[in-house]
């Protein structure tokens, strides 16, 4: 990692306000701690970076809130060199998360615009997922099996290609629901053809869009 380009003190106190929130996973608060926020979002909204809330960045689409994010790796129960798929790139903060926590990272995101600028913001920073452009429904089936799947938008209903894509004893999280709201959701693989699903609380997401846009 350069971390020269790091601001450490505003992302290690947004970690602080994060475990104070019940974030208690040392590793997500860590990897949370150690990603520059500011970088992942255009430059007018800096000063935003580093505070609990979504904030605005291209094609309609917003780089979720801090606590968002650690919530959700949290549920991951990331195990080192664990192969993960992340559903709708963004900006590649989640991304980086991932890949300061040592995840194999697989990314897939549907705006091929969105797809190129992560791609050079994480490479800047030494981080490198890989990286697609393509239709998040679809997911990865090329690379699959995967040990855990985080979709960071939001499906009316279950995935199915994608829970397919899970290896046996994995796990996918993500919202599901309508435009009224989600529950965040862990569905596990228990077998080829057995789930098991539990929810962990309320969320509004960007609705997750089939195809892509070029």
């Amino acid at each position: 990692m350069d971390t020269s380009q790091h601001p450490n003190n505003e992302a290690r106190k947004l970690a602080e306000g994060l475990k104070r929130k019940g974030i208690s996973d040392k590793r997500v608060l860590a990897a949370i701690g150690n990603v520059p926020r500011h970088l992942f979002i255009d430059e007018r909204l800096a000063e935003y970076a580093y505070l609990d809330r979504p904030l605005p960045i291209e094609k309609g689409q917003t780089i979720s809130q801090p606590y968002t994010v650690a919530f959700q790796t949290e549920l991951l129960q990331l195990k080192p060199g664990e192969k993960v798929l992340e559903i709708g790139t963004g900006s590649g903060y989640q991304a980086a998360v991932l890949c300061e926590m040592g995840a194999d990272v697989y990314s897939i995101e549907r705006y091929q615009e969105l797809h190129l600028q992560a791609k050079e913001t994480l490479n800047k920073l030494g981080y490198y997922p890989r990286l697609f452009f393509g239709d998040g429904f679809e997911g990865l089936p090329q690379h699959a099996p995967f040990d855990k799947i985080l979709v960071t938008a939001a499906p009316e209903k279950n995935p199915e290609k994608l829970l397919n894509q899970l290896k046996i004893g994995g796990w996918m999280v993500a919202p599901i629901g309508g435009r009224q709201g989600q529950r965040m959701t862990v569905i596990k693989r228990i077998s080829n053809d057995k789930f098991r699903e539990s929810e962990h609380g309320d969320f509004i997401f960007v609705p997750m869009q089939k195809g892509t846009d070029e």
